[in-house]
């Protein structure tokens, strides 16, 4: 990982420090390409966690959003999850 990504990861764990108590729900979102397992890929990082999980595809098909709705312990496993995620080609988080 970069010393951007780093930076990035480390901000986002204090900010959601700051504002939420833990264990807390929290709102994932994402937008990966439709082609390719990438939706199933996403869905099974979350498997067994008691996630609500929506998928709705762009206009033209060719992208999927994908919202999940889920309870995270502390702010550590939420960039955790972002960083096991990151892995999936095309993936853009929100």
């Amino acid at each position: 990982m970069d010393k951007k990504t780093e930076e990035f990861y480390d901000r986002l764990k204090v900010e959601l420090d700051l504002s939420n108590t833990w264990p807390a729900i929290y709102l994932f979102k994402f937008i990966v390409p439709t082609e390719s397992d990438n939706v199933k890929r996403v869905e099974s990082a979350f498997d067994c966690m008691g996630a609500v999980i929506n998928t709705r595809k762009s206009k033209t098909g060719k992208f999927t959003s994908i919202s999940i709705d889920v309870t995270m312990k502390d702010s550590q496993e939420i960039v955790d999850k972002y960083l096991e995620v990151s892995t999936i080609e095309g993936i853009v988080s929100l």
